[in-house]
């Protein structure tokens, strides 16, 4: 009864601080909403837009996972570490310079035959200042474990659930992308029947600029590649977003200039600067209708791959229910979208 009246009080603290959907926002999960709806805090700089209550719902969703998953999956939150801070304020303090300890998901299959090599995926979540949410990613994980995939899916720097010095440490498209890849490293070396041979990354919206990165720049790590609606090219995206997105940017905390004052520093952070690297057979996902990255964002990362020669698939939905959300809901299309997906990893994964 302890445990049902603790759940229950949690569930509604959860339920007074989650966000209204994209469509009451106006938003995706890009995060061009939350930069909407937090100017002060997206200015702010040094502060940044952490919830106070973040750490009580993520420990929350701790328990919805398991809730959720464990009749099919054994699930489990991890703990490994990647490379050092990018933002410290005490360079020459006690401890200045460790690792960063990163927080993960890791999701098995009951029925995975442990005594084979078995393939894995590598989840990127969603949203800057997001996190591995089960409100959006439950159903999807369900359909990864049907498939016959173990997952693992990081909280990388900049996450949500773990308090204001760990969002505040976000390194958008540099040291968390390599904080994915450091969970991918640690769940091949934890398990030893999963074969580093067939390892996918996958992901939506930032977590496609995650995946992307990932594939460009470490094109010897996976043997396959989904990004839906992916964030491509961040030079183009700061002309089309609203001036409290780019202050988030802007933020000491984050890139710390604007793109007018480090146009370098933004193609730094972008999959398109990086196209000719492509190596890694790639499936890319928009809609004409996504009201956070703009279609015409991936069009040009197609149109850069398309120049370099590249072989890869693509497709570009016509006005799509649900936005920028169209495949990540529980609607037909959306399964029939995922089922691309999955037709799409399978060939190269063999679940």
């Amino acid at each position: 009864m302890r445990n049902l009246i603790l759940f229950v009080v949690g569930l509604s603290l959860y339920a007074q601080n989650t966000p209204p959907p994209p469509a009451a926002t106006g938003g995706g999960r890009g995060g061009a909403a939350a930069a909407a709806a937090a100017p002060a805090a997206a200015a702010a700089g040094p502060t940044g837009q952490a919830n106070p209550n973040d750490t009580v719902l993520k420990a929350l969703d701790d328990v919805m996972w398991v809730q959720k998953l464990s009749d099919i999956a054994d699930v489990d939150k991890v703990a490994y570490t990647s490379l050092p801070p990018v933002h410290i304020l005490n360079r020459t303090g006690p401890g200045a310079g460790n690792p960063l300890i990163i927080h993960a998901y890791t999701f098995i299959p009951k029925k995975m035959d442990r005594t084979k090599k078995q393939p894995l995926l590598v989840l990127a979540h969603q949203g800057i200042h997001g996190h591995v949410s089960s409100v959006e990613l439950a159903h999807v994980m369900r359909e990864m474990m049907e498939q016959g995939y173990a997952v693992i899916a990081p909280d990388y720097r900049g996450s949500i659930g773990y308090g204001q010095g760990f969002s505040n440490q976000i390194d958008y498209g540099g040291r968390e992308v390599d904080d994915v890849l450091a969970g991918k490293a640690w769940m091949l070396e934890k398990y030893g029947f999963l074969d580093p041979k067939r390892v996918g990354a996958i992901g939506w919206s930032h977590g496609g600029l995650i995946t992307l990165m990932q594939i460009l720049l470490h094109p010897e790590e996976y043997a396959v590649a989904y990004a839906g609606v992916p964030v491509s090219d961040l030079v183009l995206r700061m002309g089309y977003e609203s001036p409290a997105y780019q202050a988030q940017y802007s933020a000491a905390y984050h890139i710390g200039k604007s793109v007018r004052d480090d146009i370098k520093e933004y193609e730094k952070r972008s999959p398109i600067t990086y196209a000719a690297k492509l190596a890694t057979p790639l499936l890319i996902h928009s809609n004409t209708n996504d009201e956070d990255v703009n279609v015409l964002e991936v069009q040009r990362m197609i149109m850069a791959l398309k120049a370099e020669g590249k072989k890869f698939e693509s497709k570009i939905y016509d006005n799509a229910p649900g936005g920028h959300m169209f495949n990540r809901l529980d609607t037909k299309l959306a399964r029939d979208s995922r089922e691309e997906v999955y037709a799409f990893l399978a060939k190269y994964l063999k679940p």
